[in-house]
């Protein structure tokens, strides 16, 4: 029998006497003898700093820190509807033993021991469920991880749970599936966490899980952290291998951190950055990649900074508390040392237009073949066939059943950020304003309107994310803002030159730490001892 345990069989399992100590009551119900969390250890908002220094003092292991969180999903995830886990990791007690006792024996900590990852289910997860949110891949467990959860596991991470998402990440909007239905905002519960990474998001923000995972393909990394207060990184494609997981459009997705702070993502980008025969497109990282990105976290980063405001998404059809918001933070920047320049980016609607291709059927099926191997589920029609799916996911699934290619000039082809002819044009026309005002980078609001409430598909505006960094390949992070009426969370997005991650980080961190934005969602505070 597989070690998988939806919400759905709960119920079942615990019946049959069959759930692991994953699903046992919380710690103030049956104590365990090193489940809980010692009292000096604070686990609201830890960072990884903050659990390493914990392990070294030994007032805390990886193996309470896990039952620690374990703990808040059961009181948490469901009983409150935020649905933000799809499944939790029946090994994850057993590997943060393991952890332990490596740690007693050498002395030493890996760059993320014993630190639990919330992993978006559309990342292959050896030995776990993985379904991208569909009935279609119900019951479909990899052989091996996907390159970017290997390289945290060989790190020390533990892969705490899998979160829910949006079907097929086919919608920035929200994150309905078909496999757990629909995540909510912990900031505010009538309110969506935006998608397609909603699970991820929601997960991290409400302290389930230590660090998250979640991959972006016009949005879904920045958009679900802006909505969330977390720090959200859509690197340069190309940096990262997304070997392992299940594709939108191949050509645009980039998978990485979703994190409370600019360190922990940090973190992780040094993890998992770099060269994968498995993914080719990460070849144009050789050389480009310094020995560590921790040296760019300076509070000072900002001082002699100079940053492009970019005025064709800021004062774009912006909600009055957004550009509030977005006023404050220049000011910010400004006093924390950054000289602030408008920047306007020639011919930007026509570098911009005609981005698009349709390439999911070619993608999921390569996807398919290449790991789920059923007879039954080859084709887009086979997962059409299934279905399960919301109205807007069936949509788009016809849609992509219907069209292939770029929607005008067809005859364009669609290639990657280094050898489409437009997306590189798109790129070097942004490069060379940045480069003519001497900007080390640009922003802009992540989004310019506050979270939608759920079910309204008309409040679903000024989504930024979509217009620069997917075509170009460029970078782009968003950190905390700041929050609009209703305790719903504001992100600023930076945006780099391709490769540039050393600046955004720098500029990033400092911004940050100048500003403190970040605070815990307050119905999901500490569980009473």
């Amino acid at each position: 029998m597989l070690h998988l345990y939806t919400r759905h069989h709960l119920k079942f399992l615990i019946l049959l006497g069959l759930v692991t100590a994953v699903w046992l009551p919380p710690a103030r119900a049956q104590p365990r003898a090193s489940g809980t969390t010692a009292p000096s250890f604070e686990l609201m908002e830890a960072t990884i700093r903050d659990i390493h220094n914990a392990f070294r003092t030994g007032s805390l292991t990886s193996e309470q820190l896990v039952n620690a969180y374990l703990d808040r999903i059961r009181v948490y995830d469901q009983p409150t509807k935020l649905n933000a886990i799809i499944l939790v990791n029946p090994e994850a007690i057993a590997t943060a033993r393991a952890l332990d006792a490596e740690f007693r024996q050498t002395g030493t900590l890996r760059p993320l021991h014993g630190i639990p990852v919330i992993v978006k289910d559309n990342y292959n997860t050896k030995g776990l469920q993985t379904t991208g949110g569909s009935v279609a891949l119900r019951g479909f467990v990899p052989s091996e991880d996907a390159w970017q959860v290997r390289k945290l596991r060989e790190a020390g991470a533990i892969v705490l749970a899998k979160s829910n998402m949006a079907e097929w990440a086919f919608t920035p909007m929200h994150s309905q599936s078909s496999i757990a239905g629909e995540t909510l905002n912990p900031y505010n519960l009538a309110y969506v966490p935006a998608g397609s990474s909603g699970g991820t998001a929601a997960a991290v923000a409400a302290n389930l899980g230590a660090i998250g995972l979640g991959s972006d393909t016009g949005n879904s990394i920045r958009g679900p952290s802006s909505h969330n207060a977390l720090v959200g990184m859509r690197t340069s494609l190309g940096l990262v291998s997304r070997y392992g997981i299940i594709p939108l459009f191949t050509r645009n997705d980039v998978g990485g951190p979703m994190c409370r702070t600019v360190d922990d993502a940090v973190r992780i980008l040094e993890a998992t950055a770099g060269y994968d025969p498995n993914d080719p497109i990460t070849k144009h990282s050789q050389g480009k990649i310094p020995e560590n990105y921790s040296q760019f976290l300076t509070k000072e980063g900002l001082k002699g900074a100079r940053i492009g405001v970019m005025r064709q998404l800021s004062d774009r059809n912006i909600h009055p508390e957004i550009k509030q918001l977005f006023d404050q933070a220049i000011a910010d920047l400004t006093r924390a040392g950054a000289q602030i320049v408008d920047v306007m980016i020639p011919d930007f609607d026509s570098l911009r237009a005609n981005q698009g291709c349709a390439e999911f059927r070619t993608d999921i099926e390569t996807y398919l073949r290449t790991f789920v191997k059923r007879d039954t589920l080859k084709t887009l029609e086979d997962i059409i066939r299934v279905g399960g799916y919301s109205d807007i996911v069936r949509d788009r699934l016809i849609s992509q059943q219907l069209h292939s290619g770029r929607a005008n000039h067809p005859e364009i082809p669609c290639g990657d950020a280094f050898t489409d002819p437009l997306r590189v044009a798109y790129r070097q026309g942004v490069e060379a304003e940045m480069n003519r005002q001497r900007v080390d980078a640009l922003i802009y609001p992540t989004w310019n309107y506050p979270p939608a409430l759920v079910g309204d598909a008309k409040g679903y505006k000024g989504d930024n994310s979509q217009l620069v960094a997917p075509s170009t390949g460029m970078p782009a992070f968003t950190i905390p803002m700041g929050y609009t009426t209703g305790n719903l969370p504001a992100g600023l997005q930076f945006l780099g030159r391709l490769f540039d991650e050393p600046t955004l980080i720098r500029l990033s961190y400092a911004y940050e730490q100048a500003t403190h934005h970040r605070t815990a969602p307050k119905q999901f505070g500490p569980l009473s001892k």
